[in-house]
């Protein structure tokens, strides 16, 4: 564990080396990404030594494929300042002794005007011209300034350039030389600088496969060093993979959810799954409960076990799944028209089209933003379809609120009916978490509502509508429905035949004059006003024979 924790220190600063070297290869990385990429690599030699510790064949293959990278790490120390600017065209990033050349313009840059006086002292000693002084114009540039008393005194290599009332000016090529130099030196270093940068990031470029095959085996040593962390720290167990399409796991928990938790009171829960007569678990029980939280954890664990990490469960034997499709939560996309229910089942025939007997599906609440009897005959035959091996045969995690899905585990064989554990105290309820075998008859939603802080006054009206809505049971209708029909209905019904035994089976046709006005009705050619007229007629009809 110490040898562990000191590799992870060691990991730390490490950069995502990948990403970096895609931007040194295109040539996108600025000095500060260089300087990012020395100080991961800077790592690597005590990171290599720490993996000689360990014995595992696969780490010991990772470790034989690390290159430390030193002449590369060396480059960038030698030309690159340790706190360069972002931009390479500001100059700044080339460090001193690098190049002869930034050497020199730097100097000019910053000590041209003692270079200047050095050039006046000199030249008063040679020329015995005791006011020489050396000046600047932005016509001429620097010059020698010679009074007229001293004009007897100017040397032939002087160049005279004009001519004052009370003094002449000349030129030097000494002089002419320095000038260049330091009034071109700042435009010359910048330009130097950024030639010499992508120099050094071509050169590094030339490496990029020494590099990615040492950024895969770093990537690789710091994820199995962050499982083994994780794993100790929140006391995950050791999956055993099978290839059965077992999926078979005791007391297991939500990763994130009991981290979230301070007072260490995450109910763990047991899961079974396989690919005979357990391969779809019915889940019912009401809002809050954890019905949510405990197929997401089923999910996690599959996941966290196929990629190689320990899980947080007491034991688990997980089947391999090709892939994991969920469909839980609520979202729209009404800036394509699409309302929430289309959104569901998008992703519900999405699920269906793409999903395989190796699958694992978590479904939660489909059918839920629709009415009752559309949202349950989805429901029913979205559970039909799964459930026969001949259609798809994936292994599930149905939660529901429609409690006529229950009725399913007598019908189907395969599938079995879970719910969440809760305590009545009167009209309040308490949730205990726990997912036990059986289906719940009730929703307790109105319950949930109290506890959100509903209006007494709406909660009571809603217990008596909820007792005068009981009286029209759905639970009569589902045990007519013939289980083993959806077969035969993809293979010989048609469009209208399918409607008329739907409008049958639910007896929603109460007021066929009603239905059959509607449905003469010509909307190609009917104006706004005529339409609410219309509707509103209708609407009163219906109340009337209520």
């Amino acid at each position: 564990m110490i040898t562990r924790e000191e590799l992870r220190e060691y990991l730390h600063p490490v950069y995502d080396l990948e990403r970096l070297i895609s931007r040194v290869v295109y040539h996108t990385a600025n000095p500060r990404d260089l300087i990012a990429f020395k100080t991961s690599l800077q790592m690597l030699p005590a990171i290599q030594t720490l993996m000689q510790d360990f014995s595992s064949e696969l780490l010991c293959e990772l470790n034989q494929q690390l290159d430390t990278l030193d002449d590369i790490c060396g480059l960038i120390g030698q030309a690159i300042e340790d706190d360069p600017p972002i931009s390479v065209r500001e100059g700044g990033m080339i460090r001193t002794g690098f190049h002869p050349e930034i050497d020199r313009l730097r100097s000019a840059k910053t000590e041209g005007k003692s270079w200047l006086a050095k050039i006046e002292e000199e030249e008063r000693e040679k020329t015995g011209i005791k006011n020489l002084r050396i000046k600047y114009n932005k016509v001429f540039g620097y010059y020698l300034e010679v009074t007229n008393s001293y004009k007897d005194l100017v040397p032939d290599y002087y160049t005279r350039k004009q001519t004052l009332t009370n003094a002449e000016r000349y030129i030097t090529p000494e002089l002419k030389e320095l000038e260049e130099t330091i009034l071109g030196a700042e435009d010359r270093l910048t330009a130097l600088e950024y030639d010499l940068f992508c120099e050094v990031r071509n050169q590094i470029a030339e490496q990029a496969v020494r590099i990615q095959t040492t950024a895969k085996s770093v990537a690789a040593i710091d994820v199995f060093a962050s499982f083994a962390a994780v794993a100790e720290q929140n006391g995950y167990t050791r999956p055993k993979i099978n290839e059965k399409g077992l999926l078979k796991i005791k007391n297991g928990r939500h990763p994130v959810v009991e981290r979230m938790m301070n007072n260490d009171m995450f109910i763990a829960n047991d899961t079974f799954l396989d690919s005979k007569d357990n391969r779809i678990s019915i889940i019912t029980g009401p809002n809050m409960a954890g019905k949510s939280t405990y197929m997401r954890q089923n999910a996690l664990i599959v996941l966290m076990a196929q990629i190689g990490s320990f899980v947080p469960a007491e034991s688990a034997n997980v089947g391999i799944v090709d892939r994991i499709f969920t469909r839980v939560g609520a979202s729209d996309d009404l800036a394509s028209g699409q309302s929430t229910f289309m959104v569901e089942m998008n992703e519900v025939a999405n699920i269906l089209k793409n999903a395989t007997s190796s699958s694992l599906l978590i479904l939660d609440e489909i059918g839920r933003r629709t009415s009752t009897i559309d949202g349950l005959s989805i429901a029913w035959a979205v559970v039909e379809y799964i459930s026969n091996p001949k259609l798809l045969g994936a292994k599930t995690l149905f939660a529901t609120h429609y409690h006529e899905l229950t009725e399913l585990e007598g019908k189907l064989s395969n599938v079995k009916n879970y719910c969440i554990a809760v305590r009545e105290k009167g009209d309040d309820i308490v949730f205990l978490r726990k997912i036990i075998p059986g289906g719940a008859d009730r929703s307790y939603g109105i319950q949930v509502a109290k506890l959100a802080g509903l209006p007494d006054t709406v909660i009571e009206r809603a217990k008596i509508i909820c007792e005068e809505l009981e009286s029209a049971n759905l639970s009569n209708i589902t045990r007519r429905l013939d289980v083993g029909a959806l077969i035969d209905i993809k293979a010989r019904k048609q469009p209208d035949e399918v409607d008329m035994a739907q409008i049958s089976l639910f007896d929603t046709v109460k007021d066929d004059d009603i239905i059959r006005e509607l449905s003469e009705i010509d909307l190609t050619h009917i104006t706004p006003f005529d339409a609410l007229n219309r509707l509103y007629e209708l609407q009163n009809k219906i109340k009337n024979r209520w």
